[in-house]
């Protein structure tokens, strides 16, 4: 059994969270000093990972906004335009994206909040609310 089988618990066709790939492939981009290929990424990650796979997971990115790509040769270089806090970010506004009341989706999250959480939220958008447009 090679670890990719075994999964990140080391347990037989253990199942990744949901995500967790893409963000190990973000982390991999991000860790590069330049923009890198597909086979380049395969190889930081170093799990034995499909080539087929990464491309996937770059693909996905790239259609959620995480990740550009230029043309390379017969390849493409993939370049990290977020961190592991925007793609979070991404994920959370497509699913808000994905609600027909987004006040009540809203209304609820910041209700369900643990109480430091609710303090950070309502700082930040004070502090975004006093910093001049432009």
């Amino acid at each position: 059994m090679t670890e990719a089988d075994a999964g990140r618990s080391g347990r037989p066709n253990a199942r990744r969270a949901q995500g967790e790939l893409e963000s190990e492939v973000l982390a991999a981009l991000r860790s590069a000093a330049r923009p890198v290929t597909a086979a380049e990424v395969q190889e930081r990650l170093g799990r034995g990972l499909a080539y087929t796979t990464v491309i996937t997971i770059l693909t996905r990115l790239r259609a959620k906004g995480a990740v550009t790509r230029r043309r390379a040769g017969r390849a493409f270089e993939w370049t990290a335009v977020a961190d592991q806090a925007g793609l979070a970010a991404l994920r959370l506004r497509r699913l808000l994206d994905a609600e027909a009341d987004r006040e009540a989706v809203l209304a609820r999250f910041v209700t369900a909040l643990p109480p430091d959480d609710e303090q950070l939220l309502r700082g930040l958008l004070a502090r975004d609310l006093d910093e001049p447009e432009g």
